[in-house]
């Protein structure tokens, strides 16, 4: 039984979202479409996605920074102007040399997915008496092939990954964004 409850006017609210259905099947294609320019050129999808992160560090840092003068007289004044610095120079590197930036990014992923991968078959190996431990494990062994794959192919994958993960995540919002608003109108 659900206990969350539901909105007062529930029944008004689902009418109200069944209207806009065109909307979520409007953004859908427009994901869609955005999904097909990024898949049409991965290496600059790649460096648009550092420009973006770059530019959002920068920002990140220098709000930092000037967060830190607003409480100066405060132990952790230092703190927070180091973490603001640090945040910059690392948005201005990003934003200065966004491939190289890219195939650290990458680099990190894949040992990233490799310690993922390990952790879980080393979990499921540790569920010897549980049903779904082969579910565990084989998450664990696609995780750790993919983080490998990512790894033998470093640096030269550097250039495209990052834009085909972006390309992959588009086209799945896309996807879901248009199925969503078709439900809305047939159901």
């Amino acid at each position: 039984m659900n206990s969350t409850p539901l909105p007062v006017d529930f029944p008004g609210l689902q009418l109200q979202m069944r209207s806009k259905w065109a909307w979520f099947v409007g953004i859908g294609a427009v994901l869609i479409t955005l999904a097909a320019v990024a898949f049409g050129n991965l290496v600059l999808a790649t460096t648009v996605t550092m420009f973006y992160l770059g530019a959002m560090m920068l920002v990140a840092g220098a709000a930092s920074i000037f967060h830190s003068f607003q409480i100066k007289g405060w132990t952790g004044f230092d703190a927070w102007f180091l973490s603001g610095l640090l945040y910059a120079v690392s948005g201005l590197f990003v934003l200065s040399n966004p491939l190289f930036a890219a195939a650290t990014l990458t680099l990190l992923l894949a040992i990233a997915l490799i310690v993922s991968g390990v952790m879980r078959l080393w979990s499921g190996f540790q569920m010897r008496f549980h049903a779904g431990r082969m579910w565990v494990m084989g998450s664990g062994l696609l995780t750790l092939l993919t983080g490998l794959v990512f790894i033998l192919g470093w640096p030269v994958n550097s250039l495209f990954l990052l834009g085909m993960l972006l390309a992959v995540d588009l086209a799945f919002q896309g996807i879901s964004a248009i199925m969503f608003g078709m439900l809305l109108k047939f159901d």
